[in-house]
């Protein structure tokens, strides 16, 4: 196997992809507190900016603990691919 243009956007394509697969728990536990403590504040009339940054660390947290079985898992499974196709190369 040679590394062709082919390989290399396969391997780009698969990063990137990983990043998402592995970003998006934490990212949409973010969003969804701080859509939540918004709609709280605007229904309340509270208008305290930093009434959402515990919330949203705190379940951030907790959602990364929740799922690092999972993204150790495919962090491993990429790196074992990544390997294999380093192996290969001529």
């Amino acid at each position: 196997m040679e590394l062709d243009v082919d390989l290399v956007l396969e391997l780009i394509y698969r990063t990137t992809f990983l990043a998402i697969q592995i970003s998006a728990p934490m990212l949409l536990t973010a969003l969804a507190i701080g859509l939540t403590i918004s709609v709280f504040q605007s229904v309340t009339q509270i208008q305290e900016m930093t009434l959402s940054f515990i919330p949203k660390i705190l379940l951030t947290a907790i959602v990364m603990i929740i799922t690092m079985p999972w993204m150790l898992e495919l962090l491993i499974d990429f790196t074992k691919d990544l390997f294999k196709i380093i192996g290969q190369l001529q």
